[in-house]
């Protein structure tokens, strides 16, 4: 399977710049996402790569091959792409058995009869959907109607597969499921995959490499533990999970291990990083719910940061606790396995399991809800 080059591609719609200098490369066979909130370009960077969406500046190539070079002049048209496309309504055509609704995109390429049966056959054997070639759309489930939709995207044996938030009209148990299927059928084909999708978690758990879109920008590109463990940015460790964000400003240091006065109170935490932040500077300290644990106020833990807090809410979701508490004027979040806590808590946290950023952060908008309605 082919490797796909995106160089410089801008989108304009009008005055509207949705897509600006968005380059990356997805190796042969690589399972790669395109991740971010409604309105951050990913799906049309992808409808740029499928052809149904011309750009304004850039260039694609898939294999070597042009598919796309603005400053020349080159637009290949879908059709001759042979790239398979899953589109997040499945688009299958309620009046046409499932067999007709794959025999369609071969028509289209004038297979022979008899080899399209052969072909159709193999691609419903592939998502384990063989003996339901006579069935109407309506006749199955919305998992069986999406595996329908891979399946006639894989039927002309394409070089790539582009996949546009196919899950998302799925419940959230079979959701789960699809996406474990999915991520097998695409390693046992060995064929290289662009997704696109807003569920951080299906993009953690689906993806080889995932490339975080924000504002029609290309922020991080990277595995999904160093998108993570690692987020380059703000955005990024905001939108992929949760994340606690405490401005500050920088009072000491002492090799990559800095001393941060905390705006919300007059605690000084300690965090270790490889920013190069000077005396006095403003900074963001961002740290997930599960970094922090939360303990009575006269017990024992280990940890260099500890700083006083108030319980506001706690609530049993079946694996952990999940706790609010209030650190000076601010909510912070916490995932806990420990429960039963109210009233004044330790928060407790080591250097390096909180991230430093040399800019100032606005709070994400559903720390600023709680904090309005915290008593």
């Amino acid at each position: 399977m082919p490797e796909v080059t995106v160089k410089n591609l801008a989108k304009t719609f009008g005055d509207n710049s949705v897509l600006r200098d968005v380059t990356f490369t997805i190796k042969d066979g690589e399972f790669f996402t395109l991740l971010g909130a409604s309105g951050c370009g990913k799906s049309t960077t992808l409808n740029c790569i499928a052809g149904l969406e011309q750009p304004t500046e850039g260039s694609i190539t898939v294999g070597g091959r042009p598919f796309v070079d603005a400053s020349a002049g080159v637009f290949l048209p879908p059709e001759e792409r042979n790239l398979g496309m899953v589109f997040q309504s499945y688009a299958l055509w309620p009046h046409m058995t499932i067999a007709k609704n794959l025999a369609l995109p071969l028509n289209i390429r004038k297979v022979p009869k008899d080899k399209q049966k052969t072909l159709i056959h193999d691609a419903l054997d592939k998502v384990g959907l063989a003996e339901l070639s006579g069935r109407y759309p309506h006749q199955l489930s919305g998992g069986q109607q999406q595996r329908v939709a891979l399946a006639r995207a894989l039927v002309y044996s394409p070089t790539v597969l582009l996949l546009d938030e196919p899950l998302s009209n799925l419940d959230a148990k079979l959701r789960e499921q699809a996406r474990a299927w999915l991520k097998r059928l695409q390693v046992e084909l060995g064929i290289t995959t662009v997704y696109v999708t807003h569920d951080q978690d299906e993009a953690l758990a689906l993806s080889d490499r995932i490339a975080v879109m924000e504002g029609g920008n290309m922020i991080q590109i990277g595995t999904p533990h160093e998108i993570y463990e690692r987020p380059a940015a703000p955005a990024v460790a905001a939108f992929v999970g949760r994340c606690n964000f405490l401005t500050g400003r920088v009072v000491g240091q002492e090799g990559k291990r800095y001393r941060i006065l905390l705006d919300c109170s007059t605690d000084v935490v300690q965090v270790d990083s490889e920013e190069r932040v000077a005396g006095g500077e403003s900074v963001t300290v961002a740290i997930r719910p599960e970094r922090l644990e939360v303990v009575p106020q006269s017990g024992t833990a280990s940890g260099t940061n500890r700083l006083t807090t108030q319980v506001l809410t706690s609530s049993y979701v079946g694996s952990r606790y999940e706790y609010d508490v209030r650190l000076g004027d601010q909510v912070v979040q916490v995932l806990s396995g420990r429960g039963g806590l109210s009233g004044e808590v330790s928060l407790v946290f080591e250097p390096a399991d909180a991230l430093l950023y040399a800019d100032k952060v606005e709070l994400p908008e559903e720390q600023r809800d709680l904090l309005t309605i915290a008593p």
